[in-house]
């Protein structure tokens, strides 16, 4: 990876690239510490000291930005929103799948679509966020200022922050290095690195006045962090192989097909969606639990109590639909009988089956076999960190979903600086 990034560099054009794609992360950082007027900075901190609410989750997207009200609050949840929901009402509504289906106007009118989405949830998540800084006592009134007025303000504050991410990483994407909107997250989550890094050495200090299990604890989890990242690495450039062979046409007077090939299935075909999708789901109720406070004696206190990011039934149904929300994401993304009705127009067949329905098929039972390894992957990664937490007794600032993204994203990156420079050292034909 680091000698891809040292050869682009040596590229003009490449290295524009990565300097503008720098000026973007740094414009971003300065902005998740510009904090929002009429706001008590660090408001939220002791909402989101529970790792299992969707306030914790979101703090830790925005690099800490959220816990201190500042500009960049929202980071780019509402458009990370707005795109799964379109790009899921694609196979839902025909306009939008006849969209979808017109090449580069269509991407266009798409796109035009998402931002417009990302504009009504930026202000449904802005107003939502407003009234629970208002409840929590964290309005700071000025003297002569109303309430109307400082709602105004923080509301239209976070929308703004929320918009301008966008715009940056659209322009990353043609200006820069490409990958923006993904580059962004991961600059986001990287800066919590600090903060983990200080957790880590507070549980060495501890294990020096006598706490011995930190000082087994921290090498450990180490060891397996970085165990874990390869293990990522491995499962994110996986991919099952189907063979295909094509049969030989005669057009004219040239010979065609007679050729083998390959249809390659990636194990980690949905990515990360189904751990953002399902740990998104399960942080409402410890998120409502934050919110009305109830008595833990009580009814709900106890109901919402099982949905606690420590508590066995949480990590139970945490691998329930993570499967469940990975099964459902390939069946929308991947369809069996249209890939066997283009084999069969391009005279393609695989080996010992039958064209047609055998091979649509054969094709969903690899499918169906990958999607569950994939699942189980995903699944183990997202449930370790709970897993070694409850042995340890340790707060591991990083869960296995930011993991996945980080490596997904690092990963995606070196895969399109490697890809361009092959288009500029291409001499091509006439050479």
């Amino acid at each position: 990876m680091f000698q891809t990034f040292r050869n682009a560099w040596k590229i003009v054009d490449l290295r524009k690239k990565l300097l503008f794609t720098a000026m973007v992360i740094i414009i971003f950082r300065i902005g998740a510490a510009i904090p929002v007027p009429f706001l008590e900075p660090g408001a939220l901190q002791s909402m989101i000291s529970t790792s299992g609410s969707l306030l914790g989750y979101l703090d830790v997207l925005t690099g800490g930005a959220f816990a201190q009200c500042t500009l960049f609050a929202l980071s780019i949840s509402p458009y990370i929103t707005s795109s799964i929901v379109v790009q899921l009402l694609t196979i839902a509504i025909p306009y939008l799948e006849q969209l979808s289906k017109e090449g580069e106007e269509g991407r266009k009118k798409i796109n035009k679509i998402t931002r417009y989405a990302t504009v009504a949830l930026a202000f449904l998540q802005a107003g939502a966020y407003y009234i629970m800084l208002r409840n929590s006592q964290a309005v700071l009134y000025v003297d002569g200022a109303s309430g109307v007025f400082a709602a105004v303000v923080i509301i239209l504050s976070f929308v703004a922050g929320a918009m301008l991410i966008t715009w940056m990483g659209e322009q990353v994407d043609q200006k820069g290095i490409g990958n923006g909107i993904s580059i962004i997250l991961f600059a986001g989550i990287v800066s919590r690195g600090p903060a983990m890094v200080g957790t880590m050495w507070q549980y060495i200090q501890l294990g020096l006045n006598g706490q011995t299990r930190y000082l087994i604890g921290v090498p450990v989890i180490t060891v397996l962090f970085v165990v874990v990242i390869g293990f990522i690495v491995l499962m994110t450039e996986a991919e099952r192989r189907v063979p295909v062979q094509y049969a030989q046409r005669v057009v004219g007077r040239k010979m065609y097909g007679g050729q083998s090939t390959h249809i390659p299935i990636k194990v980690n075909m949905s990515g990360v969606l189904p751990v953002i999708f399902a740990s998104s789901l399960l942080a409402i109720p410890g998120t409502i639990k934050g919110f009305i406070d109830p008595m833990e004696t009580g009814f709900w206190g106890k109901f919402l109590g099982i949905f606690d990011y420590d508590h066995w039934f949480y990590a139970l149904t945490y691998f329930a639909l993570i499967m469940a929300f990975n099964y459902f994401y390939v069946a929308v993304q991947y369809n069996p009988i249209e890939i066997a009705n283009n084999l069969r127009k391009n005279s393609g067949t695989i080996p010992g089956i039958r064209p047609g329905k055998p091979t649509s098929d054969f094709i969903a039972r690899v499918v169906s076999k990958i999607t569950f390894v994939g699942g189980i992957f995903l699944a183990i990664i997202a449930i370790l960190p709970i897993f070694v937490g409850a042995v340890s007794k340790m707060n591991i600032a990083l869960g296995g979903t930011t993991v996945i993204i980080v490596v997904g994203v690092a990963l995606d990156t070196v895969r399109q600086l490697e890809s361009q420079m092959m288009m500029r050292h291409y001499k091509g034909f006439l050479e």
